[in-house]
């Protein structure tokens, strides 16, 4: 090729530098003896210049996870094996040879000095046998902040983090600029500062511990708190699909998990939701879904007797049987309690009533009429033993608990966002309404097979009864095989886990949020997943919205965002539900006076 033609081609890409040089510079850059001014953000530089005797694995963890904008730079330069045994051989000699004149002077024993000599024998060996090897490492840091009193803070913060490890730094005093520069990534070690190092402490300081939750799949669950990264995660990419939400009131809990629901509904996911107060009932009218209130005077009916329909592989005799067991967990909290005699003439007593209807293990029941707890009552007052049981039940068929309890079922789950409300159900009927409606939930989940999460808010209710928690766990148990995934939530953290079912529950759910906890459950939230002290202050001092998220071995710090739209349709604040109930009315007046 014609020189002329390389000088030119030479000519253009050194003109294409240069341009993406001034494109990426600062437009002002000022060095002072102890920071550098980047246009308007100040830059600080520091070195570590000493190490204890041990560094223990992931001890870098609180640094790389600080809140805090940084730049870190490792240089790992790798020595001559056969030039650090030369010089190992030397150091082990003159402190070999130092020992044995402190003896000659008949001196007290020096224990540095023999432990160091043990220590230099100990790595002369590993490297003799290639199980380490020996590096020259430095470690430069660079923070930023909006002024020198900030930089301070910063520096302060830093430096008593790593004091507390024996680790010691210094700021790049009059080297600014190369300590700045050498944590550019250019690979470019300006400082020079290094320190003789051997494989397990450098390895030890591995900096990748801030995990990425950043999936092609997926929706956004919020920004990584850690490195702005997107946490945005499939949770039916994991071994099962469930999740637990905790936090205190005002926490953010049930924004997160509506923001989620808006998310999951944009890819065809269906939802079910149990809400005890009302907290959904916006979001399912603004977006057309189901919303039925369950109270004793609704006109919304759930019938426990319901059974689903045997799907393909499914055998009818283990359906009617499971739905058995159900019936006699739901009567025990009804009654609460059964004695042995009593559980067993209420096994009796549900069997007949269903075979009253032709409905048996060896029948079609697709067609049948399904009985009524009447029903239940009618058979009862037949059996011996039972006039107790009968006059318990009485309540729930003409008494004050009459309503709810005793009439077909007439709800059709047709939309894609579902809610049951249970806020003006009796307080001490929660867990029964609660138990119902999970029954009848399970029943259409194993009738027809998609794609949805079922939300359980303030899951404690019906925690409280063992019948109740263990029904809660056969669900999350069973759910993947069903392509379900349970969400339970709750405020009261340490009666869900004291439950013999709550830890039960935690394990078999791959996704945990975390979000604001109080002083009096931080300790249980600590010890049950394994947090440190870092991770235990983030959730004591967290904003709304703000917290852990789990997902599977990975967890991260995270931080709930909405759009502005999606705010106004999940927002949880009085106040603001207020306004856009105010806006909602003048919209209608407004209306209402165009002729």
């Amino acid at each position: 090729m014609d020189p002329k033609y390389l000088n030119k081609n030479e000519e253009i890409v050194e003109r294409a530098t240069t341009a993406l040089r001034d494109i990426l510079a600062p437009s002002a850059l000022e060095v002072a003896p102890d920071f550098i001014r980047l246009n308007k953000k100040l830059a600080r530089a520091f070195f570590v210049f000493n190490y204890p005797r041990f560094l223990n694995t992931n001890w870098f963890s609180e640094v790389i996870n600080l809140d805090k904008t940084l730049d870190i730079s490792f240089f790992i330069n790798p020595i001559d094996t056969g030039t650090a045994l030369k010089n190992l051989r030397k150091k082990v000699a003159e402190v070999e040879s130092e020992i044995s004149m402190r003896g000659e002077k008949g001196l007290v024993r020096d224990p540095m000095l023999e432990t160091a000599y043990r220590d230099l024998e100990d790595l002369r060996d590993k490297l003799q046998q290639a199980r380490e090897k020996f590096f020259k490492f430095g470690l430069y840091i660079t923070v930023y902040g909006g002024s020198v009193e900030e930089l301070d803070k910063i520096e302060t913060r830093l430096r008593s983090i790593l004091d507390a490890k024996l680790v010691y730094s210094k700021s790049a005093i009059y080297q600014q600029d190369d300590g700045f520069k050498s944590t550019l990534p250019f690979l470019n070690d300006k400082l020079a500062i290094n320190t003789a190092m051997n494989s397990s402490p450098i390895a030890a300081t591995f900096p990748f511990v801030s995990s990425d939750l950043t999936s092609d799949n997926g929706i956004l669950y919020g920004i990584n708190r850690h490195n702005n990264s997107l946490v945005l995660f499939d949770r039916f990419s994991l071994e099962n699909a469930n999740a637990v939400v905790f936090g205190k009131s005002g926490g953010g809990k049930s924004y997160a998990s509506k923001l989620e629901i808006l998310r999951s509904l944009m890819f065809g996911t269906e939802v079910i939701v149990i809400d005890p107060e009302n907290e959904y009932q916006y979001l399912a009218e603004t977006i057309g879904g189901a919303f039925f209130k369950i109270s004793l005077s609704s006109e919304n009916h759930l019938n426990p007797f319901d059974l689903p329909m045997p799907r393909e592989g499914e055998n009818p005799v283990d359906i009617l049987r499971s739905n058995i067991i159900n019936l006699v967990g739901l009567l025990r909290i009804m009654f609460g309690g059964l004695t042995p005699e009593e559980d067993a003439i209420i096994d009796s007593a549900i069997t007949q009533t269903y075979a009253s209807r032709d409905i048996t293990p060896n029948s079609d029941f697709s067609k049948a009429v399904i009985p009524t707890m009447s029903d239940l009552k009618t058979v009862l007052d037949s059996m011996a033993g039972a006039e107790s049981l009968s006059r318990r039940l009485e309540k729930y068929i003409s008494g004050s608990y009459a309503g709810f309890f005793n009439n077909p079922t007439n709800l059709e789950i047709k939309n894609k966002l579902v809610v049951f409300s249970i806020r003006d159900m009796e307080e001490e009927l929660r867990p029964v309404a609660m138990y119902i409606i999970l029954h009848f939930i399970w029943n259409l989940v194993r009738s027809e097979f998609k794609k949805r999460i079922l939300m359980v808010d303030e899951a404690w209710w019906l925690m409280k009864y063992d019948d109740g928690a263990s029904f809660m766990f056969g669900i999350v148990k069973r759910a993947r095989k069903y392509f379900l995934g349970v969400t339970t939530i709750t405020q009261d953290v340490g009666d869900f886990l004291t439950s013999s079912y709550g830890k039960p529950i935690l394990t078999n759910s791959s996704l945990q949020f975390l979000f604001k906890q109080s002083p009096a459950n931080i300790d249980t939230i600590q010890k049950t997943f394994t947090l440190t002290d870092e991770e235990k202050f983030l959730l004591l001092e967290s904003e709304v919205g703000e917290g852990l998220f789990f997902a599977g071995p990975k967890h991260v710090a995270i931080k709930v965002i909405a759009s502005y739209t999606e705010d106004q349709i999940i927002t949880s604040d009085p106040a603001q539900l207020l306004q856009i109930e105010q806006a909602k009315k003048e919209l209608e007046r407004a209306e209402a006076m165009v002729p």
